[in-house]
């Protein structure tokens, strides 16, 4: 039977929260500890109690730190007593993103365990669960800034997260390389300050670029989020003679235009008249990379007879204005977002509702939305850890059904694009942290309060008809969820696909 590990989440958070919150930690973790059965994962279950041992053990310790500090205790009461004093709905606030956060812990949990059963079996039942305990209790270490404990658990778990065994030997790897960046810039217990950015480097640009282009032709995510898109774009654009994409990321940095190549394709054959000119102008901070791509696009335009203009606009999403966009009269505007939006998410509100606002401002006629289905935007490490463990497990089971186990295109799809997602999500803080990943819910909330609008996407056959034509293996399923298509993995939410217009 595997050991029980107690997970000390309500002590160990982050002290950026802990100095914004200005919390009496002594009363928050006493009522945040809970003891997790990892061993009952295997059995579906899971059991979170109150440790009463735990807390009387608490009880005496702080009984002793009172009668050794009462010296300081009147100094210390004038100090608290100066603090602002926090309102009702301020702790409400407070414990419910803690409760969300246990909670986001213990499903993630529960359908990892239940999604890698049947290679648990395969493993060893020991191996397999030792493997996933030491995982964890070495994020909760790292959490806790306990270095002598996380280095030990690292140590052991670089010998059993094989970069070429099992899938969830493969994924671990990659999050034993975020916990290591992680825990090399975290600072001992009582310094001030938070985890800053990641030292090392991310892949090197060729390396990204092919691993992208192999993400592209072999998994179904952004061929998913390109079909939905184009779809809903034609649908906009019919039966009118100007029309006018804007690609807020240019295409991902994927070296041709491959999904703007179908969007024309498919103006040039339907029925009906084909516009007199087609715009897309071009987002990016690259404008070399921009130029390739207009080209080539005018190239591929000119071979269909296709009137076809490209504009380049060398901003980042943040510094992008709405006069920066070209519009003019009687154009049909539609902006297209595929896996780009969840960068300008921070830690303030208000980043990415001024991105949206400028946005709207522009008066789109349509605005296309393709996301990662994942809560990776937590306000704690060990939560967002348990999510980015389930989502990018369910991946890499995904790619473990398509290709073969020493695959070098596996490899470098694992190693140089996922890897590097989930070792930003796990390593960086502050705006080193790019990939913030929301739920659907949650895009919805915010595209509402940019005053956008959701337009029901119907076509949910033939996405699924397109499923069935592209897919290399079983597994991969398409939902509707309140209007938005869902690609997911063995019920597992991967990709959420959703359109939006002015309200």
């Amino acid at each position: 039977m595997a050991p029980d590990f107690q997970w000390r989440h309500g002590l160990c958070l982050d002290d950026k929260d802990n100095e914004v919150m200005g919390l009496d930690l002594n009363y928050s973790a006493t009522a945040c500890y809970r003891c997790f059965n990892l061993s009952t994962l295997v059995n579906h279950s899971c059991t979170w109690s109150t440790s009463d041992e735990t807390r009387n053990h608490k009880r005496i310790k702080k009984t002793s730190m009172i009668d050794e500090s009462s010296g300081s205790s009147s100094s210390l009461c004038n100090s608290l007593n100066s603090l602002p004093r926090l309102q009702f709905r301020d702790h409400v606030w407070v414990y419910t993103q803690r409760y969300l956060a246990i909670e986001a812990m213990e499903e993630a949990a529960l359908a990892m365990m239940a999604g890698k059963d049947t290679e648990v079996k395969e493993e060893g039942n020991g191996d397999g669960m030792k493997l996933v305990q030491q995982l964890i209790a070495c994020a909760e270490a790292v959490a806790c800034r306990d270095k002598a404990h996380a280095s030990a658990l690292l140590s052991e778990l670089r010998v059993n997260a094989l970069v070429f065994g099992t899938s969830f030997q493969r994924v671990a790897s990659c999050f034993v390389q975020g916990l290591s960046d992680r825990l090399a810039l975290v600072q001992p217990l009582g310094a001030v300050g938070v985890v800053g950015s990641a030292a090392k480097s991310m892949a090197i640009a060729s390396e990204r670029d092919e691993s992208l282009s192999l993400v592209y032709e072999i998994c179904p995510q952004i061929q998913f989020g390109h079909f939905v898109a184009n779809a809903s774009i034609l649908e906009a654009f019919e039966g009118e003679s100007l029309v006018h994409v804007v690609d807020l990321g240019m295409t991902l940095g994927l070296p041709h235009g491959r999904q703007w190549h179908s969007l024309m394709q498919s103006l040039v054959n339907r029925s009906g008249k084909v516009p007199k000119r087609l715009k897309i102008t071009g987002v990016g901070n690259c404008s070399e990379r921009l130029g390739e791509i207009g080209d080539e696009l005018k190239r591929y335009a000119d071979g269909l007879k296709l009137n076809f203009e490209f504009l380049a606009v060398e901003k980042s999403l943040e510094t992008l204005q709405a006069k920066d966009i070209n519009v003019e009269d009687g154009e049909v505007l539609v902006m297209n977002s595929i896996l780009e939006l969840h960068c300008v998410v921070k830690e303030s509100r208000g980043a990415l509702n001024s991105v949206l606002q400028r946005l709207h401002q522009l008066s789109p006629n349509v605005v296309m939305l393709v996301e990662q289905d994942s809560s990776h935007n937590g306000p704690f490490f060990l939560g967002r850890f348990m999510e980015a463990l389930h989502y990018y497990s369910a991946i890499f089971d995904s790619l473990d059904a398509m290709l073969p186990k020493y695959d070098t295109k596996r490899a470098k799809i694992e190693q140089f694009y996922f890897a590097e997602e989930i070792k930003n999500i796990v390593s960086c803080e502050g705006p080193a942290r790019v990939e913030r990943h929301e739920r659907v819910d949650q895009w919805r909330r915010r595209m509402s309060r940019a005053g956008f609008q959701s337009v029901p996407i119907k076509m949910l056959m033939q996405a699924k008809q397109w499923l069935r034509k592209v897919q290399t293996c079983e597994g991969y399923t398409i939902i509707e969820e309140k209007g938005c298509l869902v690609l997911g993995w063995k019920s597992k939410p991967i990709i959420a696909a959703s359109c939006w217009k002015c309200s």
